[in-house]
């Protein structure tokens, strides 16, 4: 089995899930959050808009250090903003991992802040703990966006509000 063509398919498929979430995101809305501890729709939004680059972030360094690279979030300011990034990200991703290979998964990538250290994996645990992010903020755009009144797409099936699939 080449884990490498298996990923590309599962990163391709997400991608077209996440298309549709994210075309739904209304305009005029940035602001808007569920809650006083959540995040705002666009800062939601944007997380889950980049999370495909981290494919080429894993694949191209051995870590990343909040403290040496503070991160900022890509600033949107239209549905059309998020979709572009969100298509920049996915095909920097994409072609970082369809030039990988199965060699170049094995190292270790370490997430930290400064001396404080989030964690250490395998890049192909990286690259599937991205994944599994992009599943999880995909959730939270579907509970914004049924909260806000707009209808959810299929998924992996059909949707209350979409039962063409």
């Amino acid at each position: 089995m080449d884990i490498i063509q298996v990923l590309l398919k599962e990163f391709d498929s997400e991608a077209v899930i996440t298309r549709k979430m994210l075309d739904r995101v209304p305009d005029g809305k940035w602001d808007w959050k569920p809650h006083p501890k959540s995040m705002s729709l666009e800062s939601l939004s944007v997380h889950l808009a980049e999370l495909p680059g981290w494919a080429h972030l894993m694949l191209t360094t051995s870590e990343l250090d909040f403290a040496a690279a503070p991160y900022e979030p890509t600033k949107v300011s239209s549905p059309a903003d998020l979709m572009a990034l969100f298509e920049a990200s996915y095909a920097k991703g994409r072609e970082a991992l369809q030039g990988a290979k199965e060699e170049d998964l094995l190292p270790t990538w370490t997430l930290r802040n400064g001396e404080q250290v989030y964690s250490v994996y395998t890049k192909y645990e990286v690259l599937r703990h991205a994944v599994a992010q992009n599943i999880h903020h995909r959730a939270q755009l579907g509970v914004y966006l049924r909260l806000l009144d707009i209808p959810i797409p299929g998924s992996y099936g059909p949707s209350a509000d979409d039962m063409s699939f």
